[in-house]
């Protein structure tokens, strides 16, 4: 699913790489980078916390020329005058005269290194009305970018990647040259898929994929996942012996009819269901009408 992505046959959309400060997604946002020029598509790059040169010395001068990099990293906020471009400028009208200043008919790739700048300056509703409106189509195919987890709240992540089509989430792997990569997948049709793959990413920028996906919940765990039983490791016995199940069985409740009691009870005798009643001294009975006083 990871070489899918990258690969750009699952179709675009919005692409968040979720890292944390255990490890860093930039690496893999370079190979995405890579991939998206090798197809000839065209990358704009919204540059808040990469310096032109650490890009070079990333990518190579060749991939840095066919790449429209907007330098942010200088002065994002806009402090000086005439700034390259700022946080502010993260708005649908401002990104599409940026992004159809050049005529072109190849697909558009915009890549933001970070959302997570852009939320420390920006209303996390104000960056989702943008993201909102790029995802409806227009010039801009792909988005991608980096979200760092271990910034923000739970309830700000969870509402950036609820508009994602696919969220990437790294971690580091056992190996020291390997990493974890946990990919959720949403299809239009909106059937999510999960997968968790182990990769290695070369000097080249080539990722190279170490396992096969593993589908989350699919079972197909190592064998430390097996099933335990909750009753093992307990001080006291949820268990019966035979001797204990069969004085259990010959128990009687109380208030539990036998079958034997319920048919004598249900079993009628004669003169069943006769009101007999003597009248006593003391009854008023009248034998003219008693309600003649309602009459009119």
């Amino acid at each position: 699913m990871l070489l899918e992505l990258i690969q750009g046959t699952e179709g675009g959309g919005l692409i968040i790489i979720q890292d944390s400060i255990h490890y860093s997604g930039r690496t893999l946002l370079m190979s995405f980078i890579k991939a998206a020029l090798k197809r000839d598509e065209v990358v704009h790059l919204l540059a808040f916390e990469l310096h032109e040169e650490e890009l070079k010395h990333e990518l190579g001068h060749s991939c840095l020329q066919r790449l429209k990099f907007h330098n942010a990293f200088h002065d994002p906020l806009g402090w000086n005058e005439n700034p390259p471009f700022t946080v502010h400028q993260f708005i649908t009208s401002e990104l599409d005269s940026l992004l159809t200043s050049n005529q072109h008919s190849k697909p558009v790739t915009l890549v933001i290194d970070s959302f997570s700048f852009i939320l420390r300056h920006l209303s996390p509703s104000a960056v989702c009305k943008t993201l909102q409106q790029l995802k409806k189509g227009g010039a801009v195919k792909t988005t991608l970018g980096l979200l760092h987890s271990d910034m923000h709240h739970r309830n700000m992540m969870g509402s950036i990647c609820h508009l994602a089509t696919s969220v990437l989430t790294v971690a580091p792997g056992h190996q020291c040259h390997e990493a974890v990569a946990k990919t959720i997948r949403r299809a239009k049709s909106g059937k999510i898929s999960q997968a968790v793959e182990r990769f290695s990413i070369s000097d080249d920028m080539t990722v190279k994929v170490q396992s096969k996906p593993v589908p989350v919940g699919s079972g197909q765990g190592e064998a430390g996942d097996a099933e335990v039983d909750p009753t093992a490791n307990l001080t006291f016995n949820l268990r019966l012996s035979d001797q204990e199940r069969q004085a259990k069985e010959k128990l009687a409740l109380p208030f539990v009819f036998s079958k034997e009691k319920k048919s004598a009870l249900l079993r009628p005798v004669p003169g069943s269901g006769r009101i007999l009643y003597e009248p006593d001294a003391n009854d008023d009975y009248d034998q003219e009408d008693p309600d003649d006083d309602l009459d009119i």
